[in-house]
Protein backbone atom coordinates (compact mmCIF):
# COMPACT_ATOMS: atom_id res chain seq x y z
CA UNK A 1 0.00 0.00 0.00
CA UNK A 2 2.86 2.61 1.07
CA UNK A 3 4.50 1.77 -2.07
CA UNK A 4 1.87 2.39 -4.19
CA UNK A 5 0.69 6.01 -2.55
CA UNK A 6 4.87 6.63 -3.17
CA UNK A 7 4.47 5.38 -6.90
CA UNK A 8 1.46 7.28 -7.50
CA UNK A 9 3.07 10.75 -6.19
CA UNK A 10 6.12 9.76 -8.27
CA UNK A 11 3.97 9.71 -11.01
CA UNK A 12 2.20 13.03 -10.22
CA UNK A 13 5.58 14.45 -9.86
CA UNK A 14 6.65 13.68 -13.35
CA UNK A 15 3.29 14.76 -14.84
CA UNK A 16 3.61 18.02 -13.41
CA UNK A 17 6.92 18.63 -13.98
CA UNK A 18 6.36 18.01 -17.61
CA UNK A 19 3.72 19.94 -17.94
CA UNK A 20 4.99 23.07 -16.48
CA UNK A 21 8.50 22.68 -18.58
CA UNK A 22 6.26 22.51 -21.76
CA UNK A 23 5.78 25.92 -21.80
CA UNK A 24 9.77 26.71 -20.60
CA UNK A 25 12.15 26.98 -23.65
CA UNK A 26 13.84 23.67 -23.42
CA UNK A 27 18.07 23.71 -22.62
CA UNK A 28 19.04 21.11 -24.79
CA UNK A 29 20.90 21.41 -27.91
CA UNK A 30 21.55 19.44 -31.14
CA UNK A 31 23.74 19.74 -33.84
CA UNK A 32 25.01 17.58 -36.91
CA UNK A 33 28.70 18.07 -38.01
CA UNK A 34 29.31 16.82 -41.24
CA UNK A 35 32.67 16.61 -43.18
CA UNK A 36 33.60 19.82 -45.36
CA UNK A 37 35.35 19.46 -48.59
CA UNK A 38 38.09 21.21 -46.73
CA UNK A 39 40.81 19.57 -45.22
CA UNK A 40 40.47 20.14 -40.81
CA UNK A 41 36.99 21.78 -41.51
CA UNK A 42 33.16 20.67 -40.45
CA UNK A 43 30.13 22.36 -41.20
CA UNK A 44 27.71 22.31 -39.21
CA UNK A 45 23.31 22.57 -38.52
CA UNK A 46 22.50 23.31 -35.13
CA UNK A 47 19.64 23.97 -32.99
CA UNK A 48 18.84 25.12 -29.38
CA UNK A 49 15.64 23.96 -27.64
CA UNK A 50 13.07 24.84 -30.40
CA UNK A 51 13.67 28.48 -30.70
CA UNK A 52 17.36 28.85 -32.39
CA UNK A 53 18.57 27.02 -34.87
CA UNK A 54 21.42 27.78 -37.73
CA UNK A 55 24.12 26.70 -39.71
CA UNK A 56 27.73 26.86 -38.75
CA UNK A 57 31.36 26.18 -39.50
CA UNK A 58 34.36 24.42 -37.39
CA UNK A 59 37.77 24.86 -38.47
CA UNK A 60 41.58 24.19 -37.58
CA UNK A 61 40.75 20.32 -36.70
CA UNK A 62 42.44 17.30 -38.15
CA UNK A 63 42.43 15.88 -41.47
CA UNK A 64 40.89 12.67 -40.81
CA UNK A 65 37.91 11.60 -38.45
CA UNK A 66 35.95 13.89 -36.41
CA UNK A 67 38.29 13.60 -32.61
CA UNK A 68 40.19 16.60 -32.32
CA UNK A 69 40.34 20.60 -31.95
CA UNK A 70 38.51 23.04 -33.63
CA UNK A 71 37.32 26.83 -33.49
CA UNK A 72 34.14 26.99 -34.03
CA UNK A 73 31.50 29.68 -35.61
CA UNK A 74 27.59 29.54 -35.19
CA UNK A 75 25.08 31.73 -37.31
CA UNK A 76 21.58 31.81 -37.12
CA UNK A 77 18.91 30.80 -40.28
CA UNK A 78 18.67 34.62 -41.09
CA UNK A 79 22.53 34.84 -41.76
CA UNK A 80 23.17 36.61 -38.26
CA UNK A 81 26.20 35.77 -35.99
CA UNK A 82 25.03 33.76 -33.12
CA UNK A 83 28.14 32.39 -31.13
CA UNK A 84 31.92 31.43 -31.26
CA UNK A 85 33.78 28.39 -29.52
CA UNK A 86 36.61 26.56 -28.99
CA UNK A 87 35.54 22.99 -29.83
CA UNK A 88 37.14 19.79 -28.26
CA UNK A 89 35.61 16.28 -29.26
CA UNK A 90 37.06 13.25 -27.83
CA UNK A 91 36.46 9.84 -29.21
CA UNK A 92 36.42 6.46 -26.84
CA UNK A 93 35.28 3.44 -28.82
CA UNK A 94 32.10 4.87 -30.79
CA UNK A 95 31.22 7.17 -28.18
CA UNK A 96 32.45 11.19 -28.88
CA UNK A 97 32.26 13.77 -25.79
CA UNK A 98 32.02 17.46 -27.59
CA UNK A 99 33.39 20.47 -25.14
CA UNK A 100 32.41 23.71 -26.10
CA UNK A 101 34.91 26.75 -24.38
CA UNK A 102 34.78 29.91 -24.18
CA UNK A 103 38.34 31.55 -22.93
CA UNK A 104 39.36 27.83 -21.61
CA UNK A 105 36.19 27.47 -19.76
CA UNK A 106 33.24 24.84 -20.46
CA UNK A 107 30.53 26.61 -22.01
CA UNK A 108 28.51 23.55 -23.46
CA UNK A 109 29.14 19.78 -23.05
CA UNK A 110 27.47 16.85 -25.42
CA UNK A 111 27.77 13.46 -26.04
CA UNK A 112 27.34 11.84 -29.47
CA UNK A 113 27.94 9.49 -32.35
CA UNK A 114 28.60 8.75 -35.85
CA UNK A 115 25.81 8.30 -38.13
CA UNK A 116 25.53 8.01 -42.13
CA UNK A 117 26.59 11.56 -42.58
CA UNK A 118 28.57 12.78 -40.02
CA UNK A 119 28.60 13.28 -36.15
CA UNK A 120 25.44 14.27 -34.22
CA UNK A 121 26.38 15.25 -31.10
CA UNK A 122 23.44 16.59 -28.03
CA UNK A 123 24.27 19.14 -25.62
CA UNK A 124 23.34 21.52 -22.75
CA UNK A 125 25.10 24.49 -21.30
CA UNK A 126 26.81 24.23 -18.49
CA UNK A 127 25.78 26.39 -15.55
CA UNK A 128 27.98 29.21 -13.96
Amino acid sequence: MTRSILVAVFVSLLMWASAASASEPSDVGFVLYTKSHAPGTLNARWMYGDQYRGPGIATGGPRDGFAGEYHVRYFLENGEFSDEYDLVIARSGDIYKATWLIDGKAAAVGVGMEVENGLAIGWHRVDE
